[in-house]
């Protein structure tokens, strides 16, 4: 088995901040044949490299906008106010893992994080840019666009050709980091995955969670994030 660290947000609700997490990212991990593992802001922080010690793998999850002046920008008036603990505790983990070697898969946000982390920017507000029709209202389990993967990339392998996939942002990745690659793109050219040649990071703008029980290469992008996770820890 393989211990999969997922970082989870925080909402206020009924007078306190309450952490939360999607049911369906433990979910589509165990599906997988992972050990779920949910990791607050403070935890990643305060625990810093230990939390090497007891994740094989980390999954960052979706949520809200990261703080602009990370990426060099000043905020755009779409612009959700920011979680900077969250923010810098996900920075942080993304390094420490890609240091450690630990697999990483980037869902949304996590996407985004991945990118600002290692040097990249995002697209503040696709509206305003010009790009409509990926924040759907349709039900999560909905597919209403598709995403073409590049040829050669790992992505590519586990789709298997163009997919359906929800959307469910109005941020995406802007220029991406010199160590990443684009993975794949909707069809009006918004980038939707990125990953890094040679190393286990892959990061994707849609929601495989949400789909995973119903659509087999939804399901293998959490069967590669714990089988990669195992390997380095048999």
């Amino acid at each position: 088995m393989a211990w999969i660290g997922i970082t989870i947000g925080k909402a206020f609700w009924e007078e306190r901040w309450r952490y939360f997490c999607p049911q369906d990212y433990p979910r589509a991990v165990a599906a997988a044949g992972g050990w779920p593992l949910l990791l607050p802001a403070e935890t990643v922080l305060a625990a810093g490299e230990e939390l090497l010690t007891r994740c094989d793998g980390f999954l960052l999850s979706g949520g809200g906008d990261l703080a602009p002046y990370l990426f060099g920008q000043e905020p755009h008036p779409a612009s959700d106010p920011p979680d900077e603990v969250r923010d810098r505790a996900e920075i942080a983990l993304v390094r420490m893992a890609l240091t450690a070697g630990r697999p990483l898969l980037c869902v949304c946000r996590g996407l985004q994080v991945l990118n600002v982390a290692l040097g990249g920017d995002l697209i503040q507000d696709l509206p305003s840019a010009g790009y409509h029709g990926h924040a759907q209202v349709g039900p999560r389990e909905e597919r209403t666009h598709q995403v073409i993967p590049e040829d050669g990339t790992f992505l590519a392998t586990l789709l298997q050709g163009p997919a359906p996939v929800n959307s469910f942002h109005h941020q995406a990745v802007g220029r991406p980091a010199p160590s990443l690659v684009v993975a794949a793109r909707a069809p009006d050219g918004v980038i939707e995955a990125l990953e890094m040649p040679g190393r286990p990071v892959l990061g994707v703008q849609w929601h495989p969670e949400n789909y995973a029980h119903l659509a087999p290469e939804a399901a293998r992008l959490f069967g590669w994030l714990v089988e990669a996770a195992r390997r380095r820890n048999p």
